[in-house]
């Protein structure tokens, strides 16, 4: 790979940008992809995004960028995209910024200032390669700066139209995809967090195991990565979101963030009542016991207490019924001998009457059992 460092102006990169969703983000008159496909959405919050200002007005260096010359020689940023789109913002007059004491957009700024600005010149290296020796590098200088996530490096390895479809659908602040389901999956968008999920979901749902890397969300955009669209994800998607509406109609906050498509998948076809269901989970919402309300809609499912946490009778219920019990197993026909004189610690708290069948964490429903009695009666 060739690598060779210029000294590019401000006012040749910010030449002829373009920044909408219709023709992407370029400049450099016409000729810089300023966010190619697998690269993130603008993320700089105001500070960062003043910062890069700050030091171009200060004469500071600026860190360097990375850029890829194409076939065609048209170009591409490598690094540095969060610092181009600032400057080119700036230029543009998209917001207004102290310079010299006083708020400013670039409409206000005097020509003095706006040459300082524009004739400042940003250190660039542009690299020639291989696709296969681009990405490594990638990779390498992805070490600094804001660091990519898992997804975003995904995005680098297998663009094409299948990804611009998928981005365009799910990878905006406000995508459909958000807009339909956001109230119950978590993740920014913008950092390919929403795109993320939906994707181990339908990996999950193939039945792909990742390969020798062991990445499965991989393996899926490697086997749609020239498909002309993401369909298959988008229907795929929408079914999720119209079967948990369906199933559990009245909504609550606690089912954000759950992992709505593998239960989906596995419980797409159970016959479920979402009357009952609803009842269920109200019951539940009040039950002081439940320790973890999210965990409600999984147990419904799956009727595994382990998503809800009951909660555990405290060592003064423990002590109390530990004298009343005098230090024997509550169970009459302990292998060990119903008269065994067991010390606290080789004892566990158990509900006589079990949790799903009404029994509460109260001391009227505790009895000690000794370790293996507890975990006979809790393998049953």
């Amino acid at each position: 790979m060739i690598i060779n460092l210029h000294t590019i102006k401000i006012a040749d990169v910010v030449a002829d940008y373009v920044d909408s969703d219709e023709k992407g983000v370029s400049g450099y008159g016409g000729k810089l992809n300023i966010r190619p496909a697998y690269q993130r959405e603008f993320i700089y919050g105001e500070k960062e995004r003043n910062a890069v200002i700050d030091t171009i007005f200060a004469g500071f260096p600026l860190n360097v960028m990375y850029w890829v010359k194409n076939a065609d020689g048209t170009f591409e940023v490598l690094d540095g995209q969060q610092r181009t789109i600032s400057l080119c913002s700036y230029h543009a007059g998209e917001f207004m910024h102290v310079v010299d004491g006083s708020l400013r957009g670039w409409a206000n700024l005097t020509q003095t200032q706006k040459d300082t600005f524009l004739n400042y010149e940003l250190q660039v290296y542009i690299c020639e390669g291989t696709p296969e020796e681009i990405l490594k590098w990638f990779r390498i200088i992805n070490i600094a700066g804001m660091k990519l996530t898992d997804q975003e490096l995904r995005n680098a390895a297998y663009y094409g139209p299948w990804l611009a479809d998928a981005k365009k659908k799910f990878s905006k602040s406000s995508c459909v995809a958000s807009k339909l389901g956001g109230e119950y999956v978590s993740g920014n968008p913008i950092r390919q967090e929403l795109l993320e999920t939906v994707l181990e979901w339908i990996a999950s749902r193939d039945g792909l195991k990742g390969g020798v890397e062991k990445d499965p969300i991989a393996e899926y955009m490697a086997l749609h990565q020239h498909d002309s669209n993401c369909d298959d994800l988008w229907g795929y998607f929408q079914d999720i979101i119209h079967w948990i509406q369906k199933v559990f109609p009245n909504y609550r906050k606690q089912m954000k963030g759950l992992p709505w498509g593998i239960l989906y998948n596995e419980h797409k076809n159970d016959s479920l009542s979402p009357t009952g269901l609803e009842e269920e989970v109200a019951r539940m919402l009040r039950d002081s016991d439940v320790q973890k309300k999210p965990g409600i809609w999984q147990y419904l499912l799956t009727k595994d207490e382990k998503y809800l946490s009951i909660r555990a009778f405290d060592d003064n219920t423990k002590i109390t019924v530990y004298e009343r019990q005098k230090h024997h197993c509550a169970n009459p026909d302990c292998p060990h001998g119903k008269d065994k004189v067991w010390e606290l610690d080789e004892m566990e708290a158990d509900h006589i009457t079990p949790w799903s069948k009404g029994g509460h964490t109260v001391i009227e429903n505790c009895q000690l059992l000794c370790r293996d009695c507890n975990r006979r009666k809790s393998g049953k």
